[in-house]
């Protein structure tokens, strides 16, 4: 059994989750809060452009594998799978979906600066990517620190209500 004098109720994994409740960290997740609502918005799009790629193999009068160069049919289908799969991982706020997108954006670039004419806005594609790239970045780092700077602040509540913690025990010489 866990010693009830360490945890306080937002140390309680079960503790229930409730919208709109800061929930034990309180406004130092400010940043987490805006990390997710940004995985979301990219989410919806990226929710959009599966769709777009869907629509491109499901209303073709013929297989697409059959009308378009075999690279371009794949890299349809690839981007149809994976940005529906990306969308809701980001989502969700999971990490996976965070790395699969990143996996994504850079299939996106890498596209781009291979077939310039395959995704609706070209070069411009790249610039949007790289800035949400960045924006996830920055975000993620963020959030990060506020986790950190909010464990930093429990254990210093924790120490200065002086919570007896159990010294460590020594052996005893012989």
């Amino acid at each position: 059994m866990a010693d009830p004098t360490i945890y306080d109720d937002g140390d309680d994994p079960y503790r229930p989750i409730r919208v709109g409740d800061p929930g034990p960290a309180g406004d130092s997740a400010k940043w987490g809060a805006l990390l997710s609502r940004f995985m979301r918005i990219v989410a919806l799009f990226w929710l959009m452009q599966g769709l777009m790629h869907w629509r491109i193999v499901l209303q073709a009068d013929q297989s697409i594998f059959d009308t378009m160069p075999k690279n371009a049919a794949f890299a349809i289908v690839f981007f149809a799978v994976l940005d529906l799969v990306a969308g809701v991982g980001l989502w969700l706020a999971t990490p996976w979906g965070g790395v699969l997108w990143l996996l994504i954006a850079s299939a996106q670039i890498f596209l781009t600066l291979s077939m310039p004419n395959f995704f609706v806005g070209g070069y411009w594609l790249i610039g949007v990517n790289a800035i949400l790239i960045l924006m996830y970045f920055a975000l993620t780092f963020e959030a990060g620190r506020d986790a950190d700077a909010q464990l930093l602040r429990d254990r210093r509540r924790r120490k200065a209500e002086g919570r007896p913690r159990k010294p460590p025990e020594k052996a005893p010489r012989n």
